[in-house]
């Protein structure tokens, strides 16, 4: 018989911890695109130290039989996006079990019944912090690594058991590919780019170390609610989720990788582009050790493959060249290591013209995330 734990009535939560952040490993350990997150962020979150927590509330639950886990899932009433979305609505994220849809029901009805019991209207999901920490199920795209953390991976049974729980398609996201070979600005947009570039108003910063990214990171980050917080896997992050979200990215972070655009010296726009050390973070399994952090850095200047997590520029200056000069500096940075390919990282369906653009520049899509909801 399944039970559901929850991590508020437990009578050992320093083992309930432990078996929510190492449960997921058991089953994926031999899933090499599978990355974990990292050890020391999951027990953040699940002591609610997380700044998310400070304005928004949460649950964890173990599924359990014959006393072993056989499940996880977690359950946010995110009152920022509901008010920004004007959507009655609870999230769930960490989802994970082993083949049985007994134990999928059992969870997503848990979380249901806990979105209930604060008269919410529907429990969508995978979804968590937003966008930029990646949500939806993976229903394409098994055969690739999931890109670090921006991009959920699971096993194809998910999209089965959740369906036949009830849910059904919110919104897709799509992840893309792009090979450097074919990837080639139309004369037109390397004009205009140009053009812009030499009449000064629009500029391009680029880094050569985390310290300078550091001076206007603030700057940069305040230009993700501006321009992202309104899409429907997103919400306006406070200052304390912006500075966590600055340090989490930093930690990861390439400064060559990183090009942002000014117009009149005010920050406009941004490409914020990592190398991807997946197969490095699977092999740590979630730990930061001494070893595993020297991985890391190698890995970071050794990658072969780019990940673009965030492209956007302000309206205002998009039919000002800027969309041009942004396409024209990701251009550049895929061929700036001699990176066999670049992937963009969950462009929302919504976004239609940017998925036409850069279908257009020779991206083909190979990963498609899917977030689900159920009416309560």
């Amino acid at each position: 018989m399944i039970t559901i734990e929850k991590l508020s009535e437990t009578g050992n939560r320093n083992k309930f911890i432990k078996e929510f952040i190492t449960y997921p490993k058991r089953i994926y350990s031999r899933e090499i695109n599978w990355i974990p997150w990292f050890d020391i962020d999951m027990k953040k979150i699940l002591k609610k130290r997380h700044p998310f927590f400070l304005h928004s509330e949460g649950e964890f639950f173990l599924a359990k039989e014959n006393d072993k886990t056989v499940g996880r899932i977690c359950v946010v009433s995110n009152v920022r996006y509901q008010k920004e979305h004007n959507r009655k609505c609870a999230h769930f994220f960490f989802l994970d079990a082993a083949k049985r849809e007994d134990v999928f029901a059992a969870l997503l009805d848990a979380a249901a019944a806990w979105a209930k019991e604060r008269k919410l209207e529907y429990l969508d999901g995978p979804m968590l912090f937003g966008g930029a920490y990646g949500s939806g199920v993976l229903i394409k795209g098994y055969e690739q690594s999931a890109p670090m953390t921006m991009m959920p991976y699971n096993y194809p049974y998910y999209r089965t058991f959740i369906e036949n729980s009830g849910f059904t398609k919110f919104f897709d996201t799509y992840g893309t590919d792009i090979s450097p070979d074919n990837f080639v600005l139309s004369e037109k947009i390397t004009r205009m780019a140009e053009k812009v570039l030499q009449r000064g108003r629009f500029k391009v910063l680029e880094f050569k170390s985390k310290k300078e990214i550091l001076k206007i990171a603030d700057k940069i980050i305040a230009l993700y609610n501006t321009t992202l917080a309104d899409h429907p896997e997103d919400y306006p992050l406070t200052d304390k989720e912006l500075n966590q979200l600055k340090k989490d990215l930093l930690t990861i972070a390439s400064p060559d990788l990183i090009k942002i655009l000014t117009y009149d010296d005010k920050i406009v726009g941004y490409l914020l582009a990592f190398a991807d050390i997946s197969p490095i973070l699977h092999r740590n399994m979630g730990r930061i050790t001494l070893p595993g952090f020297f991985r890391m850095m190698r890995g970071m200047k050794r990658s072969e493959k780019l990940l673009a997590n965030g492209m956007a520029i302000l309206p205002e200056y998009q039919r000002l060249g800027g969309n041009a000069l942004l396409y024209y500096e990701l251009s550049k940075t895929v061929r700036s290591r001699n990176f066999k390919i670049a992937k963009t990282v969950q462009i929302n369906e919504s976004t239609v013209l940017m998925l036409a653009d850069i279908h257009k520049l020779g991206a083909v899509d190979e990963v498609v995330h899917r977030l689900y909801q159920r009416k309560l």
